[in-house]
């Protein structure tokens, strides 16, 4: 590590986040990201990864992508980020947009947050105000977000940090793929909403049964609760159509991306509405309140990632990367089957099982030492989040599962000849 990457991280350590940033340093990675273009990341000593992380998908199309740079530059030559009170061209014209390629025909409105998190807090509000109240309903290892109401659905280890575990008994959460569980919790018809991400990414993406979704969505008509779609980390084509709920034959009442909408190029997030679950926009339109939600410019680039994601050529990418990627991994999980022991896959949204509780960290570390990033599942760390970028050329493609069966087989030895050895919990 060169001097002056060390003295980086002091100021990291004394200025930003004392505690993430040692975490990753006690992990053995010392990644400070410099120069990026296309799926590649180049560290400040000039270490090149393929990026298989993405930042949760918000580079799906590529670091810097070049249309999106364009569109940008050329929406910077007009507008800003505008004004958050006022009707404006961008943010209705994206609203449309939105709405022409929604996972439900009733979906009619888009309420605008600066992030995925504020955008859920506004689906929450929303189902809450729609129904009358107040009960939410999620899954045991559910992650969505940070924000005040956002938090309360996810892990405790996000809630408790800040006292803002739930106390009131209105932030329910039931077990994956439990059908009878989730019953029991919307018997009562107390329950506003189930908030659900298609595929829960943070949990190491563990795929719905067949049935579970649909039962799901059947159980809130039945029991007069809303059902909240989560497409933050898996929409925008990662699963081969635009939303991946349409997949599973959902239409949502409300429905939440983030992340890739705004290329990884200005933030953005978007809840798209149904004209039932609308009302607080008529009663009061200023209701919820965000500065930088909606901004201008943050609507052309997504304006531009739309019409990108739904171009023929990119959902024909996305299937033979799919095809690809899978057929190499099948290949080095036979040759390692007491370590890698399973691939949870749908479209280019992959998680990696291995065989040991925290497998995923040392395959990361041995990833990051031969040219790859990609990131152990915070909420189960014996899965690897594999991400492959819609755009990635077969070329990366091969490249990556080169690395991929070096760093499995250093990771299957230093952790099946060091049994003993503990890894890192905390991070």
């Amino acid at each position: 590590m060169s001097e002056a990457k060390l003295e980086f991280l002091d100021r990291s350590r004394a200025f930003w986040n004392p505690g993430k940033t040692q975490d990753w340093q006690d992990m053995g990675i010392d990644l400070v990201i410099d120069r990026r273009e296309g799926y590649y990341l180049y560290d400040m000593d000039g270490h090149r990864l393929i990026d298989l992380h993405l930042n949760g998908g918000t580079y799906n199309l590529g670091h810097r992508n070049p249309e999106l740079v364009q569109a940008l530059k050329a929406g910077s030559e007009r507008f800003d980020m505008g004004n958050h009170h006022f009707p404006a061209l961008a943010r209705t014209a994206l609203a449309e947009a939105l709405a022409a390629c929604a996972p439900s025909p009733d979906m009619r409105y888009t309420a605008y947050g600066s992030g995925g998190g504020e955008a859920i807090d506004i689906a929450l509000k929303t189902a809450r105000h729609a129904t009358q109240k107040r009960k939410i309903v999620s899954i045991i290892k559910a992650y969505h977000g940070h924000t005040g109401l956002a938090v309360k659905t996810g892990d405790d280890r996000f809630s408790k940090l800040f006292l803002s575990e739930d106390t009131e008994g209105e932030f329910v959460q039931v077990p994956f793929n439990d059908l009878n569980a989730m019953e029991d919790a919307l018997r009562g018809r107390d329950v506003a909403a189930v908030i659900m991400e298609t595929i829960p990414a943070t949990y190491g993406f563990p795929m719905p049964h067949e049935g579970y979704l649909p039962g799901v969505k059947q159980l809130c008509e039945r029991y007069d609760a809303l059902y909240i779609a989560d497409e933050v980390q898996t929409g925008l084509m990662r699963c081969g159509e635009i939303w991946a709920c349409t997949k599973y034959g959902i239409e949502p009442d409300i429905m939440v991306t983030g992340k890739g909408i705004g290329g990884g190029i200005y933030p953005i997030a978007c809840v798209l509405i149904s004209e039932r679950c609308g009302g607080w926009l008529k009663e009061d339109g200023f209701g919820h309140i965000s500065t930088g939600g909606g901004a201008e410019l943050g609507c052309i680039v997504a304006m531009k990632v739309l019409e990108m994601v739904q171009r023929p050529e990119v959902r024909t990418m996305v299937r033979y990367i799919s095809d690809y990627m899978r057929a190499g991994l099948d290949q080095i999980m036979a040759a390692y089957p007491d370590f890698f022991i399973g691939i949870r896959q749908h479209g280019v949204v992959m998680g990696l099982e291995f065989n040991h509780e925290q497998g995923a960290k040392p395959v990361m570390k041995h990833l990051y030492d031969n040219g790859v990033w990609a990131i152990f599942s915070s909420l189960d760390p014996r899965v690897l989040q594999f991400k492959p970028g819609l755009l990635m050329t077969q070329a990366d493609c091969e490249e990556v599962i080169r690395r991929v069966e070096i760093a499995v087989g250093l990771a299957r030895d230093e952790v099946m000849g060091a049994s003993h050895h503990s890894y890192r919990k905390s991070a």
